[in-house]
């Protein structure tokens, strides 16, 4: 007989913890763990020919919430595939969390990087329904495209999203708390997913 499922309330992942999350205490005892479960993630996905299977991945962390792969992955170097899974998943996550604020701030943001804009692909007007399904679009798009531009979407939506916080701190529903950090942060963290989707070119992304 199979053993009952147990399930978990999944921890919800705003905007504002992205960047601050810290994963397991020591890194350097799940580190090989970690990359062999993110290959293997990976070539699960793209070696599938099946719509639901890449819909499974992409919703990995919607009952469990990101606390399993942050223990493995959040502390994994940024460019590295199991460090660039993590930030496609927390993205996603932070941007599911938080959709209305998200649009506002990418509608804020989308006229200063017209270039960012387009490769983000988000539809026009940016509102929740349509940062939900672009961050769903762009996590599949790892498994069931390619990966790079995946990752290169996502940098995207961090700039455009980073220049909207930013054009946007003088509205109070829409300030980040310790702005000064965050945006940089963000901003690091789109140019760490370009480096990855290099790596990742270039057949160095381990």
């Amino acid at each position: 007989m199979n053993e009952p499922r147990l399930h978990h309330s999944p921890v919800k992942f705003s905007p504002e913890q992205f960047d601050a999350h810290e994963g397991g205490i020591d890194p350097a005892r799940v580190s090989e763990a970690a990359h062999l479960a993110a290959h293997a993630l990976v070539s699960r996905g793209r070696e599938a020919d099946d719509p639901e299977v890449h819909q499974r991945l992409v919703q990995l962390t919607d009952e469990q919430g990101l606390e399993g792969i942050a223990e493995l992955w959040a502390q994994a170097p940024a460019v590295s595939l199991p460090g660039a899974l993590w930030r496609l998943y927390a993205l996603r996550a932070a941007a599911r969390t938080d959709p209305h604020r998200m649009g506002r701030w990418f509608a804020a943001g989308k006229g200063t990087a017209q270039v960012s804009n387009v490769v983000a692909g988000v539809a026009d007007p940016p509102g929740a329904e349509e940062i939900c399904q672009v961050a769903d679009t762009i996590l599949s798009g790892a498994f069931n495209g390619e990966f790079d531009v995946a990752l290169e979407r996502f940098a995207a939506f961090c700039r455009v999203i980073a220049l909207g916080q930013e054009r946007t701190q003088d509205i109070p529903s829409l300030t980040v708390r310790r702005a000064d950090h965050r945006i940089p942060r963000l901003s690091r963290t789109a140019n760490e997913l370009d480096a990855a989707a290099k790596a990742w070119r270039a057949g160095v992304l381990d």
